[in-house]
């Protein structure tokens, strides 16, 4: 997999108050990645750029809900959640990240 896949595979993390719990406790990391990726790819993309050891990724869909404006309806757009576990000596720190 070249470098370019790995920087458009991984589109940004997914923080929350559920996700800081997921971290916590399962060393669990929740990132929004790109709807025609696979499980190996992603995997090989977080080991790549965090230098950090996957143990098992899974993956949902998570469907775009549909809203209502002053402009008339619309449909958000469909994205994936790949919830990363890593192994326990190892860490991923998002702060100071720009």
């Amino acid at each position: 997999m070249d470098k370019e896949k790995l920087f458009t595979l991984i589109k940004s993390p997914i923080i929350t108050e559920q996700t800081a719990i997921l971290s916590e406790s399962l060393k669990q990391i929740v990132f929004k990645v790109d709807l025609d990726s696979t499980k190996r790819e992603i995997k090989m993309a977080v080991e790549k750029l965090f230098k950090v050891k996957v143990l098992k990724v899974t993956t949902s869909i998570v469907k775009g809900k549909n809203k209502r404006n002053r402009f008339g309806l619309y449909k958000k757009s469909n994205y994936k959640k790949a919830f990363v576990s890593i192994s326990k000596d190892s860490d991923i720190q998002f702060e100071g990240i720009n």
